[in-house]
C-alpha cells in the first residue's frame, strides 16, 4: 500500500494499485456499555459542586481583542431574526414566547445553544439593530443556563463553538450600557473557558471535539492572562484533528457536511489568532489545507456539494463562502484514500464514488449504506444523484422517511431484495455488512476507470458486487457495468432479485424509449442525455431529494430490475450526451 499523499504538495496520480483494498475496522460496533455509563457518569459531574468550584476564580473585565466573521450567513434566517422570530429547519420559534426551561426539538436546539444565529442576524443587521435582539436572547440563555451546569447547553462541542460566535459578534451582544448585565456575559464566557479545559476531550470524535478544542483555544488567544491555555488548547486542537480527520483530510464520519463544519470551526479561529497579530500554527494551517481539498473532491463542478452519509447538497454559495474565507487555494482531492470518495472530471461532467466501507458506529450518528453508490453531473446540472439528507432534513420529514434516507435503496447504487448492503440496526448505527471494499482505477487522455467491488451481500446472499464505471476524456459519455459474483459459502436456492437505482437530480425529465431499455433525459436548461442498459429491464419510478434547505424535492429514477441465479448477474449501462 502507499504512503497517504499530500493534496497540497504532492498532485494526484494517475492510478490507484490493482487490488488496493480498503478495510472496514470495528464497523459493527457502536459505544459499548462501558463507554455509555462513562459518558452519562462524566455529563453528572458537571453538576457537582466541585465542578462547581473549579469554575470559580477571577474574570475577566474585557475581551483583549474582538475576531472578525469571516463566513456570511443565512439571510433568510437572519430576516426572520428581525420579525421576532428564531427558525432552523422547519422549526420557527416567537423570540418573545420562548420558552428554554422547555425541551427543544435538537437540530432547533444545538442552532439556538451555539448561537450561531449571531452570525445570520449580523449579515442582515446593523450593530444598532440586531444588538437588542441578540442582547435580549443572550439574557434568556443566561437566566436559563448560565448557574446551571448540565444538559444539552453544557455539552462541550457547544461551548466550544458558543465561544467562537460570543468573540467574533462581541458588539452585538456586549453593546448594553449595563454593567451588571455585561459582566455576566463575560463571567459565562470564563466559566465556559474552564468547563471546557476539563470536557473538550469528552467530546465525540470529529467536528464536535474540533469545535470543543478551538472554543479552548480562542479563550486562550481572548481572554486576559491566557497563555497557558493557549499551549494547553493548541495540543489538544492537535488531538482533535489527529482523531477526527484521515490522513488526506476527510472526516471519519465520512461525511462532507461534517467535513464543511470542521473547516468553518478552522477558519473562524483563524480570525481569533489575526486578531492578536498571529497566524495559525502551521500544522493547523496544513491540515486546512488538505481539509479544503478533501471537501472539493466531493463537490460538483458547480462546487455545491453532493450528498453522502445523511449530509444535504450544501450549495454552491455557503462553499464557496467557507473556502473563501479559509484563505485555502489548493485543487480538488481526485482519490481519496481513507476519506474514501473517487473523483472523476472530464470537460464539463464530474463523477463522485463512494468506494469505501460506512464509517464506523461510533464515530458517526446517522450513517448511511451508501457503498458503491454515485452522482454525475454536466456542468450546473446534477443527473445522477441521491436521496440526501437524512440528518439535514427539515424537522416535518416524517422518522420513518429519514430512516429510509439512510439505505441503500436511497442511493444510486445496487440493492438485493431491497436489503441494505450494511445492516441500519435498530439503535441508528450501522451494524454488520461491508467490511472490506476492493478498487482500482486508471486514467488516461481517452477515458478514464475506476473498478471496485464490496462484500457487504457475500455473507447473506453468497454475492459481491462489482461496479465498473468508465468515463470518457471529453466527459460526453459515462459507461458502467454491474456484475453480482459468487463468494462465499452461501449458496441461495433459485432467483435473488436485484435492483439498480440511478436517482434524478431535480428537474430532469425523463422519456422512456419504446423498446424498455432506454431513456432520454432531457436537463433543466441544458442538453439532452441519452441512457441505455442491457441484462435487466428498465422502468421509471418516483422518488425524492433533499435540497440544500433540507426540504424533499419530488424526482425521478431510472431502476433496472433483473433476478440473478447462483451463478450470478451482470448488467452494462450507458449514458451518453446526445
Amino acid at each position: 500500500m502507499n504512503e497517504p499523499r499530500d493534496p497540497v504538495t504532492d498532485p494526484a496520480p494517475d492510478g490507484i494499485d490493482e487490488g488496493r483494498r480498503l478495510i472496514r475496522l470495528g464497523g459493527d460496533k457502536g459505544l459499548s456499555l462501558a463507554d455509555r455509563l462513562a459518558e452519562r457518569f462524566h455529563r453528572l459531574t458537571w453538576r457537582t459542586p466541585l465542578h462547581t468550584l473549579r469554575l470559580k476564580g477571577r474574570y475577566p473585565l474585557k475581551l483583549i481583542a474582538v475576531p472578525e466573521d469571516p463566513i456570511l450567513g443565512d439571510i433568510p434566517r437572519g430576516h426572520m431574526l428581525l420579525e421576532g422570530v428564531l427558525s432552523f429547519r422547519g422549526e420557527a420559534r416567537d423570540i418573545e414566547a420562548l420558552d428554554l426551561s422547555k425541551p427543544l426539538p435538537k437540530p432547533f436546539a444545538e442552532y439556538l445553544h451555539s448561537f450561531a444565529w449571531l452570525r445570520d442576524l449580523s449579515t442582515v443587521a446593523t450593530r444598532a439593530r440586531g444588538a437588542p435582539i441578540a442582547e435580549y436572547l443572550m439574557g434568556l440563555w443566561l437566566t436559563a443556563y448560565a448557574d446551571t451546569q448540565g444538559g444539552i447547553a453544557w455539552r462541550p462541542d457547544l461551548w466550544g463553538r458558543r465561544i467562537l460566535a460570543w468573540t467574533a459578534h462581541a458588539p452585538l451582544i456586549l453593546s448594553s450600557s449595563d454593567q451588571i448585565y455585561r459582566s455576566k456575559v463575560l463571567n459565562a464566557l470564563a466559566k465556559g473557558a474552564l468547563h471546557l479545559d476539563r470536557t473538550a476531550d469528552k467530546a465525540p470524535a470529529g467536528a464536535p471535539r474540533i469545535a470543543a478544542w478551538c472554543g479552548v483555544v480562542a479563550a486562550g488567544l481572548l481572554i486576559p492572562g491566557g497563555e497557558p491555555r493557549q499551549a494547553f488548547g493548541e495540543a489538544g486542537l492537535l488531538r482533535a484533528l489527529g482523531t477526527g480527520l484521515f490522513d488526506d483530510g476527510g472526516s471519519v464520519s465520512r461525511s462532507p457536511a461534517m467535513l464543511l463544519d470542521s473547516i468553518q470551526l478552522i477558519t473562524l479561529l483563524q480570525e481569533s489568532y489575526a486578531a492578536r497579530s498571529a497566524e495559525l500554527p502551521e500544522t493547523v494551517a496544513v491540515t486546512l489545507s488538505r481539509m479544503v481539498a478533501a471537501l472539493l473532491g466531493v463537490a460538483h463542478a458547480d462546487r455545491g456539494l453532493s450528498s453522502w452519509q445523511g449530509g444535504g447538497p450544501a450549495s454552491e454559495t455557503q462553499v464557496a463562502a467557507v473556502i473563501e474565507a479559509s484563505g485555502v487555494r489548493t485543487r480538488p482531492l481526485r482519490q481519496a484514500r481513507d476519506w474514501g470518495y473517487q473523483r472523476l472530471a472530464a470537460g464539463t461532467a464530474v463523477l463522485i464514488v463512494d468506494a469505501a466501507p460506512p464509517p464506523i458506529a461510533r464515530l458517526v450518528e446517522g450513517g448511511c449504506a451508501s457503498t458503491l453508490a454515485f452522482e454525475f453531473s454536466d456542468g450546473p446540472a446534477r443527473i445522477v444523484v441521491n436521496c440526501g439528507g437524512a440528518r439535514a432534513g427539515i424537522a416535518q420529514l416524517p422518522p420513518a422517511m429519514v430512516e429510509g434516507l439512510r439505505s441503500t435503496a436511497a442511493h444510486s447504487t445496487l440493492t438485493i431484495a431491497d436489503s441494505n448492503s450494511t445492516a441500519i440496526l435498530a439503535d441508528g448505527t450501522l451494524g454488520r455488512g461491508v467490511g472490506e471494499v476492493e478498487l482500482s482505477r486508471q486514467e488516461s487522455d481517452a477515458a478514464s476507470r475506476i473498478e471496485a467491488s464490496h462484500d457487504g451481500y457475500v455473507r447473506r446472499w453468497g454475492f459481491l458486487h462489482r461496479r465498473q464505471l468508465m468515463l470518457t476524456g471529453d466527459g460526453r459519455e459515462l459507461r458502467g457495468e454491474d456484475a453480482l459474483l459468487p463468494q462465499g459459502r452461501k449458496r441461495r436456492a433459485g432467483l435473488s432479485l436485484f435492483a439498480i437505482r440511478f436517482h434524478l437530480g431535480e428537474g430532469v425529465q425523463v422519456s422512456p424509449t419504446a423498446d424498455g431499455l432506454g431513456a432520454i433525459l432531457r436537463l433543466p436548461g441544458g442538453p439532452l442525455w441519452q441512457f441505455r442498459c442491457r441484462g435487466g429491464a428498465l422502468v421509471v419510478e418516483d422518488s425524492v431529494w433533499i435540497d440544500a434547505d433540507g426540504r424533499p424535492v419530488a424526482t425521478q429514477q431510472l431502476m433496472i430490475t433483473g433476478e440473478a441465479a447462483a451463478g450470478g448477474a451482470s448488467v452494462s449501462w450507458a449514458l451518453k450526451k446526445a
